[in-house]
């Protein structure tokens, strides 16, 4: 298998460079015309495959909203990262996973080895016990070909209490988060570890010119984030950006054609 770098750089080239999220949550469920429910959750997960499969790059499906169903639902799950990869789309499960020791190598397992039903082609992780503890992740994402997304100045207004704090050797949190990547990345020249920054922010906190990697960059659409803003928010930086969109996209369904065109009016290339 290919690098993951080397893959995302291949489909963007052909897809262009937007991110679209599953996340089939009940008022998406609902909108489509479901009940909240199994029937539903598949509904929604299949039908945006179904319709955008050959013209997203990435799909990235929120785990949270597929485990609130039980076992049935992380089966769905499963199905849904397979038809995607068969789709020719990348997948990004989003489960922000983060932990110490066994627990971290055991969710590497589950997320990245090969011949897992939940591996897809990258993983979020949280770093936020150290960015050391994602050292089992790293490990296996680079033997694998796969990639990790660490969470460095999330969407959220909330992130800054910890993202924006200084650290005892004076630089900022998510700055910290960002060195750390770009060493990893240059350690292993696979540029398997990108950073979660969110397209919500008129400004990072950061310092990304000499960051290695992709960047993923939620808050599209609903959270109030816009295509236009990326390059004001993100520099030099602005062309290895994944703008994540998922209600923007999600509540145009269930109707294909209407799916396709919300993709079309947000497409980076």
């Amino acid at each position: 298998m290919n690098s993951y770098g080397e893959r995302l750089a291949a489909v963007t080239a052909d897809r262009g460079r937007l991110c679209v999220g599953i996340d089939p949550h009940r008022a998406v469920i609902e909108a489509w015309g479901y009940e909240y429910g199994l029937e539903g959750l598949e509904a929604v997960a299949q039908g945006m495959v179904d319709a955008l499969g050959d013209v997203v790059a990435v799909f990235k499906p929120q785990s949270a909203f597929f485990e609130a169903h039980g076992s049935a639902g992380i089966a769905i799950l499963e199905r849904t990262i397979a038809a995607a990869r068969a789709a020719g789309a990348l997948v990004i499960v989003d489960a922000k996973r983060g932990d110490i020791g066994s627990t971290m190598a055991a969710y590497a397992d589950a997320y990245l080895s090969d011949g897992s039903p939940l591996a897809g082609d990258a993983l979020t992780v949280s770093p936020y016990l150290g960015f050391g503890s994602l050292q089992p992740a790293l490990d296996l994402a680079h033997r694998t070909g796969r990639g990790l997304y660490v969470l460095a100045r999330t969407s959220n207004p909330e992130g800054g209490d910890v993202q924006s704090a200084t650290r005892a050797d004076g630089r900022s949190v998510v700055q910290g988060m960002v060195d750390a990547a770009t060493a990893a990345n240059e350690a292993s020249g696979q540029g398997a570890v990108g950073l979660v920054i969110g397209a919500t922010h008129t400004d990072t906190g950061c310092d990304l010119n000499h960051f290695n990697g992709s960047i993923l960059a939620p808050g599209i659409g609903a959270q109030g984030g816009t295509i236009r803003a990326l390059a004001g928010i993100f520099g030099a930086a602005t062309d290895r950006v994944l703008p994540s969109a998922s209600r923007e996209v999600l509540l145009r369904g269930p109707s294909p054609e209407a799916l396709r065109d919300a993709v079309s009016a947000l497409q980076l290339t």
